[in-house]
This record gives C-alpha cells, structure tokens and sequence, in this order.
C-alpha cells in the first residue's frame, strides 16, 4: 500500500510540476535581438551534443528536441559527442551547410564556437545553452537560453530535507549528521547555484543540515563520479546529490544504501532502492518558442529564461524511498514561489562568513578575468538570472554549512 501511495503521489507531481504548454514565456531582455525572419519561414533545426544518450544532461537536450520538432513537423538533424573546441564550430557549421537554419549547441564551453559559427553564418540563427555572452556580443543571430532550475534544485533539496527528517525521527542518524554529499563537475557559478539552493531547500525544512561537495573536473566521469559519491559517504554524508552527468554516483548510492537526488533525470533504474527524486530543465518550451519565432518572423530573445510556469522547471517522480509528506510539503513551496512568497535565495536563510549578505557584485558580462559588474541583490534576495541581467547563473557565492573539499576549472 505505501509503494501504491507513493505512485500515485509521484503521478500527481509529474503532471502538477511538469505540466509543459506549447510556447514558452520570453522572460529575458531581447533588446540586442531585433532580427526577424521572413513571414512563414520554413525550419530546419539542427542541435549539438557534448556526450550521447549515455548521458542524463544530453538525453534530456535530445529528447526535448525530438519532442519538440516532431510536435511542430520540423525536420532537424542531431549531432552528438562534440568536444568543447574547434569540433562544434565545424559542426554547427556542417548544419547551415546541410540547410538548417536554427542550430542549437547544450554545453558550457561550446559558446565560442557557436559565436564564430554565428558570424560566418549570418542568415543562420544560433541558440546556445548555459552560455553567458549573447547579451555582450550584438549579435543579432546569436542567443542563449537557460531556466530558474535553482527553483527546482531547492524543490528537490526539500525532497532532501524531509527525507533526513525521517531519518532523524528514525534514530538512524542524529540532527546533527544531516550531512549532504554533492558531487558537482566544475566549480563553475552554474554548479555552486544548483548546489547552493538545493542545500538552502534542504535546509528550510532540516535547519541542521550542511554539506559536503567534491567536483570531478568533467561533466561526464562515471568512475570520478562513483569515487566522489564513496568518497562523500565514508565522510559521513548520509545523503548524495550531484550535478553531474552519469550513472556513476547513483550505482555508489545504491550499493551503499544511501539516498540519493539526481540531476536531468530519473536514475531509479540503477536505483530503485534509493532514488529519491530529480529535478531537470525541459527543453522543449525553449524549442517550440525559438522555432516558432522563426517560423512567425518575431525576434528570438538574446536571453531566454523558462520558469516553472512555462513547463521549463521539471521535477520527475518520486522513489519508492521519499519521505511521507514529501509530495505535500514540495507542492506548497512551489506554489509559494510561483506567487513570489519565496525566493530560493532570500539573504535572510543565509550567512556568508557569519554575516549576511545585502548587497553582491556579481559577474554577470562576462570577460577574461570574470569581473564582477552588476549588484544582484534585489528586494532581499540574490536575483539569480534576473530579467535584467542574463539568462545564465552567475551565483558564484561561498555560504556558511557547505565546505568544498576541492575545486575543479
């Protein structure tokens, strides 16, 4: 009865949590995006990988784009395991050569290459994932996307949080050894954001968690990841998240008998005992909207940012492991962030070296030595990918209860 329970529990929140609609809000500053394509354009679409299906973060990309363009008839081609160098700007380029029209690239360090595709190709429009340069360099064919997924990290650290309550309430562990494993790939402002407001999601509802994170130095390691997740759990981590991209910790957990979150994706199929919940970006918005741009002649935005009300902020269901009350207590801060009762990053949940933050200079336009530009504080809150600012994460911040063991850029 309790696995029927949490079923149907995990059914409702997929379909309230995921619930994705046809288009996409623009929600970003499209001030240096006022190219337009000729009334009823013809899209081809080609997308860019770093890794293959093998992979939780370019799984996600490519099922959102097939979803995508098979929903909207567009034909569109889709190259995978391209390096972050000179390989993607070949490859985008192979696209304008082989007639697509809109060429999409998910990964960090594809940016560059993307931009110098954009500039030979100027009648081609370039979208780019997690990318931090649209906004800076004008070009009018060039575009980068992201969504406020720090709102579903710190949804799926409640889901953390109320799963150590009930370990506490157990007597398996005491308060104060609600300690948090984090494996993260990069000590990047993208991978601090997603660890810090799931530890701050955790901790609203489990005021004695801290954590612990180790990066691997590569988004995709299933050994450096697995060393990482054991490594954390002889630490005396007692729960493991990760923003990383294979199979790697989530098998630890499982040998282990540790609960685990994952990232981009259910892993309860390496899991079943321990996976808890994920928290993913659905593309697919994203897609719809840019293509339907194209195919109307409406400007794509410079920077896109999908929220959970535009379908963009997903969580995926529930383990057989999750916390009674789980579901219920999620449901509620979500709603509360949608009406702006909560902001993941309130500067009254956290200190930064005892004291707290009012004011941040952050480094939101980009440049060789990321220097900060912009204070992100806002309403008492860290505006993280702000409508004014970018759509890509610039939370850089260090806060009191998370200790990194190393660093990795």
């Amino acid at each position: 009865m309790k696995k029927l329970t949490a079923l149907l529990i995990s059914v409702v929140m997929v379909v309230s949590l995921c619930a994705c609609g046809n288009a996409a809000a623009n929600t970003a500053s499209d001030s240096n995006a006022d190219a337009q394509a000729s009334e009823g354009t013809t899209v081809k679409a080609g997308f860019i990988c770093l890794h293959d299906e093998n992979s939780t973060y370019d799984l996600n990309f490519i099922n959102a784009a097939k979803e995508a363009c098979d929903s909207m008839g567009i034909e569109y081609v889709i190259k995978t395991n391209i390096p972050e160098g000179q390989e993607c700007a070949d490859a985008a380029m192979e696209l304008a050569d082989e007639g697509c029209n809109f060429v999409f690239a998910d990964s960090f360090g594809h940016e560059d290459y993307m931009i110098e595709a954009a500039k030979e190709y100027p009648e081609v429009q370039f979208a780019h994932a997690t990318g931090t340069k649209a906004h800076t360099e004008g070009l009018e064919n060039f575009h980068n996307a992201f969504a406020s997924i720090y709102e579903g990290r710190y949804l799926a650290g409640i889901a953390a949080g109320m799963k150590l309550n009930e370990m506490i309430d157990a007597g398996e562990i005491t308060a104060d050894q609600a300690k948090i494993g984090y494996i993260g790939a990069y000590t990047y402002a993208e991978v601090i954001s997603g660890y810090t407001s799931f530890f701050l999601g955790a901790r609203s509802v489990c005021p004695s968690a801290t954590m612990e994170v180790t990066f691997t130095g590569s988004w995709y390691d299933e050994t450096a990841e697995k060393e990482g997740a054991n490594t954390l759990i002889k630490n005396g981590c007692v729960l493991i998240s990760q923003h990383a991209d294979s199979m790697g910790a989530p098998t630890a957990c499982e040998t282990a008998g540790v609960p685990n979150v994952s990232y981009n994706g259910s892993t309860a199929s390496v899991a079943p005992n321990t996976f808890i919940v994920s928290s993913r970006i659905n593309w697919a918005p994203y897609f719809e909207y840019a293509i339907g741009c194209m195919q109307s002649g409406t400007a794509i935005a410079t920077d896109w940012v999908g929220t959970i009300a535009t379908g963009s902020v997903c969580l995926t269901e529930f383990g057989d492991t999750v916390a009674e009350g789980t579901a219920d207590a999620v449901e509620a801060a979500k709603a509360d962030i949608e009406a702006g009762k909560v902001h993941p990053f309130d500067i009254t949940t956290f200190t930064v070296e005892g004291k707290q933050l009012d004011s941040y200079e952050a480094d939101v336009d980009t440049d060789a030595d990321y220097t900060p530009d912009h204070d992100v504080v806002v309403d008492g809150y860290f505006n993280e990918s702000g409508e004014e600012f970018r759509s890509a994460p610039y939370f850089d911040v260090r806060i009191d209860g998370i200790t990194l063991l190393d660093e990795q850029y």
